[in-house]
């Protein structure tokens, strides 16, 4: 799967799309997901482009991927359910076609406010 600059978050990022913008700051993009698939489901994406996880940790820069990881559980605390002020989360990325991606830009699906479940069904 090769970058495609016309995918929907690089669009979002462009502002050519809208979205329910949960967080940003130099490094991440965070939104609710528009097919939200439990109480809390948001999506955190990096501002650079990269397709997956694979790409992002050969790729970005050191700055990047502390900006990410940092960027998730402040998105997580905004949300009210990281563990130091909720009851937890899963944060989810899909990489590549086996891992179930569909859109080759790397994001990290946020879930809870509820118990999410299973891991793999």
């Amino acid at each position: 799967m090769s970058y495609d600059d016309n995918n929907i978050f690089a669009k979002i990022l462009r502002q050519e799309i809208p979205c329910n913008k949960i967080y940003e700051d130099d490094f991440v993009l965070s939104f609710y997901d528009i097919n939200p698939q439990k109480k809390i489901h948001a999506l955190v994406i990096p501002k650079g482009k990269y397709v997956n996880l694979d790409d992002f940790i050969l790729n970005a820069t050191p700055d990047e991927i502390v900006g990410l990881l940092k960027g998730i559980n402040i998105v997580a605390k905004k949300l009210g359910i990281s563990s130091d002020v909720g009851k937890g989360y899963r944060a989810l990325a899909n990489i590549s076609d086996h891992g179930g991606q569909e859109v080759p830009h790397l994001h990290f699906h946020l879930f809870g406010g509820e118990r999410v479940g299973k891991m793999v069904e």
